[in-house]
Protein backbone atom coordinates (compact mmCIF):
# COMPACT_ATOMS: atom_id res chain seq x y z
CA UNK A 1 0.00 0.00 0.00
CA UNK A 2 1.01 3.57 -0.91
CA UNK A 3 1.07 6.44 1.23
CA UNK A 4 -2.67 7.65 -0.02
CA UNK A 5 -4.09 4.24 0.61
CA UNK A 6 -3.31 4.51 3.74
CA UNK A 7 -4.50 7.70 4.27
CA UNK A 8 -7.92 6.86 3.32
CA UNK A 9 -8.12 3.73 4.37
CA UNK A 10 -7.29 5.90 8.02
CA UNK A 11 -10.04 7.87 7.43
CA UNK A 12 -13.14 6.01 6.23
CA UNK A 13 -11.87 3.96 9.36
CA UNK A 14 -12.22 6.68 11.16
CA UNK A 15 -15.82 8.06 9.83
CA UNK A 16 -16.87 4.92 10.63
CA UNK A 17 -15.70 4.86 14.29
CA UNK A 18 -17.69 8.18 14.38
CA UNK A 19 -20.42 6.98 12.75
CA UNK A 20 -21.03 3.78 15.56
CA UNK A 21 -20.41 6.21 17.98
CA UNK A 22 -23.52 9.30 17.04
CA UNK A 23 -25.98 6.26 16.32
CA UNK A 24 -24.52 4.31 19.62
CA UNK A 25 -22.72 5.56 22.41
CA UNK A 26 -23.47 9.46 22.13
CA UNK A 27 -24.72 10.83 25.37
CA UNK A 28 -28.39 11.22 25.73
CA UNK A 29 -30.47 14.26 26.97
CA UNK A 30 -32.72 13.29 29.89
CA UNK A 31 -35.55 14.97 30.45
CA UNK A 32 -38.51 14.30 33.48
CA UNK A 33 -41.78 15.44 32.15
CA UNK A 34 -43.71 18.59 34.51
CA UNK A 35 -47.08 18.24 35.66
CA UNK A 36 -49.04 21.20 33.96
CA UNK A 37 -52.28 22.21 34.11
CA UNK A 38 -54.84 19.47 35.07
CA UNK A 39 -52.01 17.35 35.71
CA UNK A 40 -50.86 16.68 32.47
CA UNK A 41 -47.63 15.75 31.80
CA UNK A 42 -45.36 17.89 29.37
CA UNK A 43 -42.20 17.98 27.33
CA UNK A 44 -40.92 20.37 24.82
CA UNK A 45 -38.50 19.08 22.51
CA UNK A 46 -36.32 20.85 19.88
CA UNK A 47 -35.87 18.66 16.47
CA UNK A 48 -32.93 19.94 15.00
CA UNK A 49 -30.61 17.25 13.39
CA UNK A 50 -32.10 14.78 16.38
CA UNK A 51 -34.61 15.06 19.21
CA UNK A 52 -33.09 17.60 22.50
CA UNK A 53 -33.89 15.74 24.84
CA UNK A 54 -33.77 12.54 23.58
CA UNK A 55 -35.06 10.50 26.20
CA UNK A 56 -38.67 11.67 27.92
CA UNK A 57 -39.34 10.33 31.57
CA UNK A 58 -42.79 10.06 32.46
CA UNK A 59 -45.18 8.12 35.05
CA UNK A 60 -47.68 5.90 33.67
CA UNK A 61 -51.43 6.17 33.57
CA UNK A 62 -51.46 10.07 33.43
CA UNK A 63 -51.57 12.10 30.24
CA UNK A 64 -48.54 13.01 28.61
CA UNK A 65 -48.15 16.04 25.99
CA UNK A 66 -44.94 16.17 23.90
CA UNK A 67 -44.48 19.52 22.50
CA UNK A 68 -42.22 18.94 19.35
CA UNK A 69 -40.75 22.40 17.67
CA UNK A 70 -39.03 21.66 14.41
CA UNK A 71 -36.21 23.98 14.02
CA UNK A 72 -35.22 23.10 10.80
CA UNK A 73 -36.79 21.90 7.43
CA UNK A 74 -34.54 18.84 7.07
CA UNK A 75 -36.42 16.73 4.90
CA UNK A 76 -35.73 13.57 7.30
CA UNK A 77 -37.58 15.36 10.39
CA UNK A 78 -40.77 15.71 8.81
CA UNK A 79 -42.19 13.19 10.35
CA UNK A 80 -42.49 11.44 13.64
CA UNK A 81 -43.39 8.03 14.33
CA UNK A 82 -44.46 6.57 17.90
CA UNK A 83 -44.99 2.81 16.55
CA UNK A 84 -46.27 1.98 20.13
CA UNK A 85 -48.80 4.10 20.44
CA UNK A 86 -49.93 4.03 16.59
CA UNK A 87 -49.03 7.63 16.10
CA UNK A 88 -47.62 9.23 13.08
CA UNK A 89 -47.69 12.82 12.58
CA UNK A 90 -46.26 15.41 10.42
CA UNK A 91 -43.89 17.96 11.72
CA UNK A 92 -43.92 21.47 10.00
CA UNK A 93 -40.77 23.05 9.94
CA UNK A 94 -40.58 26.57 12.49
CA UNK A 95 -43.74 25.27 14.57
CA UNK A 96 -44.70 23.24 17.27
CA UNK A 97 -46.74 20.10 16.98
CA UNK A 98 -48.58 19.36 20.04
CA UNK A 99 -48.83 14.97 20.53
CA UNK A 100 -51.47 14.09 23.35
CA UNK A 101 -50.95 10.38 24.93
CA UNK A 102 -51.82 7.97 27.70
CA UNK A 103 -48.91 5.60 28.97
CA UNK A 104 -50.68 2.78 30.67
CA UNK A 105 -47.85 0.15 31.12
CA UNK A 106 -44.23 1.22 32.26
CA UNK A 107 -41.33 0.57 29.91
CA UNK A 108 -39.82 2.00 27.25
CA UNK A 109 -40.92 3.29 23.95
CA UNK A 110 -39.23 4.41 20.64
CA UNK A 111 -39.64 7.18 18.95
CA UNK A 112 -38.38 8.13 15.79
CA UNK A 113 -38.28 9.99 12.35
CA UNK A 114 -40.10 8.69 9.49
CA UNK A 115 -36.30 7.67 7.87
CA UNK A 116 -35.87 6.10 11.41
CA UNK A 117 -32.50 7.69 11.45
CA UNK A 118 -33.53 10.40 14.07
CA UNK A 119 -34.00 8.53 17.72
CA UNK A 120 -35.92 8.75 21.63
CA UNK A 121 -36.86 7.38 24.15
CA UNK A 122 -40.13 7.51 25.95
CA UNK A 123 -39.66 5.80 29.85
CA UNK A 124 -43.01 5.82 31.28
CA UNK A 125 -42.33 4.05 35.18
Amino acid sequence: MDTAQLLVTAGGAGLIALVVWFFFFAPHRVAAAVAGTGGVQQVDITVKGGYSPDVIEVERGRLVQLNFYRAEDNSCSEELLLPDFQIRRELPPFQTTAIELLPRQPGRYEFTCGMHMLRGSLVVK
